[in-house]
């Protein structure tokens, strides 16, 4: 195993990939066939927050019943239907995606996991559909969570269970909405907010990361932690 300079958690969608609504739409698409309504949805926001909480806000939005079964139910149709919204929504990689990630990668110094809000394998399909999923192994997920500071509290413990030196070792989690600071912060990690997402740069700041940058191709926060 190479030497570890520490562990740098991403997330997906805003950070790494701009899906082009397809992951909303799908899901949003999956509850009016369920519910048999035209209704367009209003005041469930997403930016930030895990599918698990989405899903339940969009049960009581239609008025229907968030047991286990019922989400299960529709967290599967939902993954069966975004492989083809992310076909016919126009979509990308965010800019510095490839090359950070390439860099991080290079001799396998950085531990990169995800700490993101998508369900597994929503995290998984969206990963492949743009050609970046063979830099992760593992992450944070929101199929279990409703609150994102608990998803990084899980994917913490497990990476340090499995890797006890990253305790004493920087870990940085790098996110574009305020809610990555957040949680970045109840794992005791150092915070990069990208202002590539919905959040504008000002909001960002508020939420006091570590680094505030446009997008990743500004890899200042990467030289001053190898310095």
């Amino acid at each position: 195993m190479p030497t570890r300079r520490g562990t740098v958690l991403f997330d997906i969608d805003g950070t790494l990939i701009d899906a082009g609504g397809a992951g909303q739409a799908a899901m949003e698409d999956v509850f009016r066939e369920e519910f048999r309504t035209l209704k367009e949805v209003t005041g469930i926001p997403t930016a930030g927050r895990t599918d698990r909480a989405i899903t339940r806000d969009l049960f009581a939005f239609h008025g229907g019943e968030c047991d286990p079964l019922s989400l299960m139910k529709l967290r599967d149709r939902y993954l069966a239907h975004l492989p083809k919204y992310l076909e016919t929504h126009a979509g990308g990689l965010l800019p510095g995606t490839v090359e950070i990630l390439s860099q991080l990668s290079h001799a396998g110094e950085w531990r990169l996991s995800l700490l993101t809000g998508n369900f597994e394998e929503a995290a998984w399909i969206k990963l492949r559909h743009y050609g970046i999923d063979h830099h992760f192994s593992d992450g944070g997920f929101g199929d279990e969570h409703v609150d994102r500071d608990d998803v990084a509290r899980s994917i913490w413990s497990r990476l340090t269970g499995d890797e006890p030196q990253l305790e004493r070792l920087p870990v940085i989690v790098v996110g574009d909405t305020p809610a990555d600071v957040k949680c970045g912060r109840a794992i005791g990690a150092q915070v990069v907010a990208v202002a590539t997402g919905v959040y504008a740069r000002h909001s960002l700041e508020a939420a006091k990361p570590d680094w505030l940058i446009d997008n990743l191709h500004d890899t200042r926060w990467l030289q001053e932690l190898q310095a």
